[in-house]
């Protein structure tokens, strides 16, 4: 049986159907709707087979437009915009059963040599990955076990996550909680040495815990959920280069939640403190019942 990792590289191995046209597999889930990082993670990787492979991608924008449905293949069909000099841009747009369910434009550039650098240093010190519980283990050491349905999902996971933070139970717990939250990431297993799996795959990662920064004021992050909560938009730019199969740091906060949406946004360091993507996303928040 193939680990998590290589389940997740075969996921973004997109089968080409035509000319800037690809179909990627949709996994049965147990959830309501196709995760939106395997949407954005498959999309960049039929944006990255247009290209000439020496361009790194440095932005994408996305916009979720429907749910996608489990089960169901969803076909990618690329526009080739631009191939200019340094820069090449590449529109995606995502269809499942005839409606499009996704669009993505993303930029690649041929890297070259600033005349000057700078970065802000992380915003706190954190504890080391090695240091902190995987979250089975802390959802273990308060519930006594391991609820199966969860065991499910953490055999499945493709990312190892421990966040920095000691999980919250309660709405106690979380009153006046501040709207941040962090998390150390990495792949549960090696990736291979393809650059574009790695970008694809944090891509696929950077939707995960995201949206946890607007929760927190409002709700535990595990438990009964009295939101429903979806993705609408995505942007993301790659500073550096990195591997999604070693420790990132992937800091989150929420400057605002109004009007039904929240906005989160987030920084992803390495294990050098040196800071790799930027990432903001807004998403839909609706109480259930």
């Amino acid at each position: 049986m193939t680990n998590p990792a290589e389940r997740l590289v075969d996921l973004l191995d997109l089968e080409q159907i035509e000319v800037n046209i690809f179909r990627g597999r949709s996994p049965h889930e147990s959830l309501q709707r196709v995760f939106g990082g395997q949407v954005a993670g498959q999309a960049l990787v039929a944006a990255g087979r247009t290209t000439d492979g020496e361009r790194p991608v440095h932005s994408l924008h996305a916009y979720f437009l429907r749910p996608g449905r489990p089960g169901v293949p969803i076909v990618y069909q690329v526009e080739q915009v631009r191939d200019g000099r340094s820069f090449t841009t590449r529109r995606v747009t995502a269809v499942q059963q005839g409606r499009t369910i996704f669009t993505l434009t993303a930029s690649f550039h041929k890297p070259e040599q600033g005349s000057f650098k700078h970065q802000l240093p992380p915003a706190r010190s954190v504890p080391s990955p090695e240091s902190l519980p995987t979250i089975a283990e802390e959802v273990q050491a308060h519930l006594g076990a391991l609820p199966e349905q969860l065991e499910r999902m953490a055999r499945r996971q493709p990312f190892d996550i421990r966040y920095v933070d000691r999980l919250r139970w309660t709405a106690e717990e979380v009153k006046d909680a501040e709207p941040r939250s962090a998390v150390w990431m990495r792949a549960v297993g090696p990736l291979g040495d393809d650059p574009l799996v790695h970008t694809c795959a944090l891509t696929y990662a950077s939707d995960m815990t995201l949206l946890d920064a607007v929760r927190l004021p409002v709700e535990p992050l595990w438990g009964p959920r009295g939101f429903d909560m979806a993705s609408l938009d995505h942007a993301m730019w790659f500073h550096r280069p990195f591997r999604a199969d070693e420790w990132f740091l992937y800091d989150q906060e929420s400057p605002i939640a109004t009007g039904g949406r929240g906005l989160a946004r987030g920084r992803i360091y390495n294990l050098q403190g040196q800071l790799i993507v930027s990432v903001v996303q807004e998403g839909l928040f609706r109480k259930l019942g």
